[in-house]
């Protein structure tokens, strides 16, 4: 048995409880007491060194086993997660004038998606504590993930998502066998209908935004990037951001890398929004977060009322990071151009933290001798219709030879 774990934590009023299974939120501060998951950092100094790390032969997430909220490996499934690629970016970076940019490819996960990392966790997690039902609600990627996992365990499933949901991501769910509930409204509704039902039901519940110990299945992204790098930290990580867990995990993973000695500085963290939903730009510029119905191709993260709010704007501000928007033109431009120039084919999320980072260097906040990663959050395949109207179409000829030089000929 491995559990490091010492309490949770309130991020708004910094009240402390114990790590009890059904405990989501802060009982002084409600929703917006949102926990954060505390270790035994001292005990853990001594035994996660650089020479550790060198010789385990683990290439998963479950490397960083000691820094997640489980007692026992018996119930992490056998779907391989995490320890995904990071690209030198050589080609766009030529296009760009940018020698050091990195694409960290989290569409090779199991399910396509970075939030592999957190159901992963979420799921042994519910068989640690014996739950047979698992819910979640979802724009997709969470979804499809939660679905996989679930299946992967053999546990029940109810995926509530929008029912504007693409169709790649609803098939997803339906071929793993989920309990598809296509919510006739937004992301938020269907969030809260699922809160609802998890609490009259008894279900476990695997949404990131209030379950503290999804996060830290996200954090270790954050780990895998200062590893690869050798210890020696990029200066920005980029990242899409919706409700805000996934950056606010990956800046977790630094700090704490940092925290126990084996990396000496973090990176700034930047964090993307499409246009149409903005609320937590908006709330970084102005203090404040307002809910706003978000408009955006981009579904991963169309959310217009964040609930890592608080974590996701302490991480950049403690970062001394950033926040962008970028238009769903940009986002578009963004999947061909960086399919085209490396071969990562990405979903609009995953694009539209590539067209942050452009946007950032073009305003000079990101200077051209720094060291970037771009974090793609999701597989191209999760969302064709998006990625068509990114792309015109091919060329239709008879089987003929002769017709096809007169093709070739015509495009020189």
């Amino acid at each position: 048995m491995s559990w490091f774990v010492t309490h949770l934590e309130c991020v708004h009023c910094g009240r402390r409880y114990d790590p009890a299974p059904d405990r989501y939120v802060c009982t002084e501060c409600g929703i917006k007491g949102i926990l954060d998951v505390k270790y035994d950092y001292e005990a853990l100094t001594g035994r996660l060194t650089r020479e550790w790390f060198r010789q385990s032969p683990d290439r998963s997430q479950w490397r960083y086993f000691d820094l997640l909220p489980l007692a026992r490996r018996e119930t992490i499934q056998d779907l391989q997660v995490g320890w995904t690629p990071l690209y030198l970016a050589g080609r766009l970076g030529e296009h760009l004038g940018f020698p050091n940019l990195y694409i960290k490819d989290d569409g090779r996960n199991p399910t396509g998606s970075f939030k592999d990392r957190a159901s992963a966790v979420g799921v042994a997690r519910a068989l640690e504590i014996g739950a047979r039902v698992v819910a979640c609600a979802s724009t997709g990627n969470a979804a499809s993930s939660l679905a996989g996992f679930s299946a992967a365990a053999g546990l029940t499933s109810y995926i509530f998502v929008p029912a504007t949901a693409p169709e790649a991501k609803v098939t997803q769910l339906l071929v793993y066998g989920a309990n598809v509930l296509l919510v006739d409204g937004t992301y938020d509704e269907a969030y809260y209908l699922c809160n609802a039902a998890c609490e009259r039901w008894g279900w476990y519940n695997r949404n990131c935004a209030i379950n503290p110990y999804l996060m830290e299945g996200k954090k270790t992204a954050g780990w895998e990037i200062a590893e690869q790098f050798g210890w020696d930290p990029p200066d920005w990580v980029v990242m899409a951001v919706g409700d805000g867990c996934s950056l606010a995990g990956v800046w977790k993973g630094f700090a704490e890398a940092k925290l126990l000695g084996l990396i000496d500085r973090t990176p700034r963290m930047a964090g993307v929004q499409a246009e149409g939903a903005r609320p937590l730009v908006d709330a970084f510029e102005r203090g404040s977060v307002a809910p706003v119905r978000p408009q955006t191709l981009a579904d991963s993260i169309a959310v217009g009322e964040p609930r890592n709010a608080a974590k996701v704007l302490r991480a950049v501000r403690d970062s001394q990071g950033t926040m962008i928007t970028v238009s769903d033109d940009d986002i578009l431009a963004a999947i061909h151009e960086l399919a085209r120039f490396t071969g990562v084919f990405a979903e609009p999320a995953g694009a539209a933290a590539y067209a942050g980072f452009k946007k950032l260097l073009h305003a000079g906040v990101i200077g051209r001798e720094e060291r970037v990663v771009v974090v793609v959050t999701g597989n191209g395949l999760k969302d064709i219709k998006s990625a068509r109207a990114a792309v015109q179409g091919g060329r239709t000829l008879r089987p003929d030879l002769a017709e096809l030089a007169k093709i070739l000929e015509a495009a020189r």
